[in-house]
C-alpha cells in the first residue's frame, strides 16, 4: 500500500472510535463524550498531563477489539449490535444473560486484539496495558484473567466509570444510571472514585450536552497505515479478511490508467480503505443470511454508507475521502443506495470506486456462494455495464488495472520467510478465514495435530494467544 496512505495517530484513533461505537451500538461520539467523562474523573483525582491523555486514549480505543469478537457474540445473542448495546445498558432479557465461561473467551480476543491495535500505532505502554485490562474488575470478577486491584491500572477505572455514567444516565435517566454505578462499588470500580464521580455528574453531563464534545488527544506527531482501519473492520467478518487492500489496489490501477490526477488516486486508495466503516452497524446475522434479504435487513444495510458518510464529519481531515466512500454502492440507474443517484451525478472517480469494490468483492469468496474467477467477474460486471448499473468504461478500466501483477499477493513473501515458515504462513491464512483445524487440515491435506502445532508456533512467533489477533498481526506485519 502507498505510503500516502499514512494517517496520524489523531485521525486513527477517532475513526477506530467511530468504528467501536458503531459496533457496540452506540451513538457515533459516545466514546468521544466517554473520555471527556474520564479525563474529569481523573482531573478530581489527581492524575497529572500524562496520565490524562492516556485516559482519553484508552477511553476512545476501549471497543476497538470489539470487531473482532462479533461473531461470537453473534452466536450467543443473535445479534451482536444490539446484543452488546443490551449488555451495556444492562436490559439483557434474563434467558440471555451471560455467564463468564461463554463471555470470558470473547472479552480475551478483545483485549488481546486492543492491545495489539495500540503497539501496531506505536502508543505508550501504559495505554496498551490499559486496553488489555479494560474489562477487568476492582474486586477481581472481571475478564478474561480475573485480576483484581492493584495489578489494574487506576485508568481502567476512570475509563469504565465514565462510559458508565454516559451510557447508563442516557438509557436510564441520571439518578438510575448513579444508583446502578453505587450498586458496582468496590466490585467493577473503587468506592472512592464512584463517590468522586457521583458528586460532580450532573454538572459534567451538563457541559458535554451544552457543546458538542470534540476528541482532544495529546499530540502524537507520527504517522501509521490508514490499513489499521481497513483491518480493524474486517475482523467482523473472517470472509472480508483483506477486502478493502484489494478494492484500494484495484481502485488506485484503474485511475492510473484513467489518467487521473495524484490527488485523485489518493483519495480513491484512501477512500477504498474506509468505505467499509458503516459495515460495523450491522449484525453479523444479517451479513451472514442466505437466500434473499427482507426489506428490514435492507434498510440497515442501506445505512453503511451513510454511516460512513458520517465518519467524515467527526474527523473532518478525511471529509473528502469519507464521501466518496459513500458512493461506493451507487449505480447509474438509479438502483444503488443510500443516496438513490444516478448517471447524471456519479463522476469518474465515484464510478471507478463501485467498479473496484464489486470486482473485488466477486473474486472473494462468500458464505453463500464461491470465488469468481478474473474472467468470470469481469464478465459479470461488463453484463452489469450493459445494463446499465455500472460504468463501462470504469469496468473497463477496473478489468485492465486486475490484469496486472498483483501485487498484494506477493508483497509478504520477504516478510513472511524472516517470521514464519511456508507452512506456517498458509496455515495461518486458513485460520483467518475462521476455519476449523479440521477444516485446515483438509484444505492443506496435513493431519489437525500438524495444524495445532504450526497455531502453537504462529501464536509463539506473533507474541499472541487466539486466532483473531494472530490475524490482526499476520495483515500489519504483511504476513497475510
Amino acid at each position: 500500500m502507498q505510503p500516502e496512505h499514512n494517517v496520524t495517530v489523531e485521525e486513527a484513533v477517532q475513526v477506530l472510535a467511530m468504528v467501536g461505537d458503531l459496533s457496540m451500538g452506540q451513538p457515533t461520539d459516545q466514546s468521544i463524550r466517554s473520555a471527556h467523562l474520564a479525563e474529569r474523573l481523573a482531573l478530581l483525582d489527581g492524575a497529572d498531563g500524562g496520565a490524562c491523555a492516556h485516559v482519553r486514549l484508552v477511553t476512545l480505543l476501549r471497543w476497538s477489539g470489539c470487531t473482532a469478537n462479533a461473531s461470537g457474540f453473534s452466536t450467543l445473542l443473535g445479534d451482536d449490535v444490539g446484543g452488546r448495546d443490551a449488555m451495556l445498558t444492562q436490559t439483557l432479557p434474563p434467558q440471555n444473560r451471560l455467564s463468564f465461561t461463554s463471555v470470558a473467551p470473547l472479552a480475551r480476543i478483545h483485549c488481546e486484539v486492543s492491545g495489539a491495535i495500540a503497539q501496531a500505532m506505536g502508543l505508550p505502554p501504559e495505554v496498551e496495558t490499559g486496553l488489555r485490562r479494560v474489562w477487568e474488575h476492582y474486586d477481581g470478577g472481571g475478564m478474561p484473567e480475573r485480576v483484581s486491584d492493584p495489578d489494574i491500572p487506576r485508568l481502567v477505572y476512570y475509563t469504565n466509570l465514565g462510559s458508565d455514567l454516559e451510557i447508563l444516565s442516557r438509557a436510564h435517566g441520571l439518578a438510575e444510571g448513579l444508583r446502578m454505578i453505587a450498586a458496582r462499588a468496590d466490585r467493577k470500580y473503587p468506592a472512592e472514585l464512584a463517590h468522586l464521580l457521583a458528586a460532580q455528574a450532573e454538572g459534567w453531563l451538563q457541559d458535554i450536552e451544552a457543546s458538542p464534545c470534540a476528541a482532544v488527544l495529546p499530540v502524537l506527531a507520527y504517522y501509521v497505515p490508514l490499513t489499521i482501519v481497513a483491518d480493524m473492520i474486517e475482523l467482523k467478518l473472517p470472509w472480508l479478511l483483506g477486502y478493502s487492500r484489494r478494492v484500494a489496489a484495484l481502485a488506485e490501477r484503474a485511475a492510473v490508467l484513467a489518467g487521473l490526477s495524484a490527488l485523485q488516486q489518493r483519495c480513491l486508495g484512501r477512500a477504498a480503505l474506509i468505505h467499509g466503516i458503516g459495515r460495523a452497524a450491522v449484525p453479523n446475522a444479517v451479513w451472514q443470511r442466505a437466500g434473499k434479504l427482507g426489506s428490514a435487513d435492507w434498510e440497515r444495510i442501506r445505512l453503511v454508507p451513510y454511516w460512513t458518510a458520517r465518519a467524515g464529519a467527526q474527523v473532518p481531515s478525511l471529509r473528502a475521502e469519507a464521501t466518496l466512500a459513500s458512493h461506493v454502492y451507487e449505480r447509474l440507474d438509479g438502483s444503488g443506495y443510500h443516496r438513490d443517484l444516478d448517471a447524471g451525478t456519479l463522476n469518474l472517480p465515484q464510478r471507478i470506486l463501485g467498479a473496484a469494490a464489486a470486482y473485488a468483492a466477486l473474486c472473494m469468496p462468500r458464505p453463500w456462494r464461491a470465488a469468481s474467477t478474473a474472467r468470470e467477474a469481469a464478465r459479470l460486471l461488463t453484463d452489469d455495464a450493459a445494463a446499465g448499473r455500472f460504468d463501462a468504461q470504469a469496468v473497463k478500466l477496473v478489468v485492465a488495472a486486475a490484469d496486472g501483477t498483483d501485487v498484494e499477493a506477493v508483497a509478504p513473501t520477504a516478510q513472511r520467510r524472516k517470521l514464519l515458515t511456508e507452512r506456517e504462513a498458509a496455515v495461518l491464512r486458513r485460520i483467518s478465514l475462521g476455519e476449523s483445524n479440521k477444516e485446515v487440515a483438509r484444505e492443506l491435506q496435513i493431519s489437525p495435530s500438524t495444524v495445532r502445532t504450526h497455531v502453537e508456533s504462529i501464536f509463539r512467533k506473533l507474541a499472541c494467544s487466539t486466532r483473531t489477533a494472530a490475524t490482526l498481526k499476520g495483515l500489519t506485519l504483511g504476513l497475510i
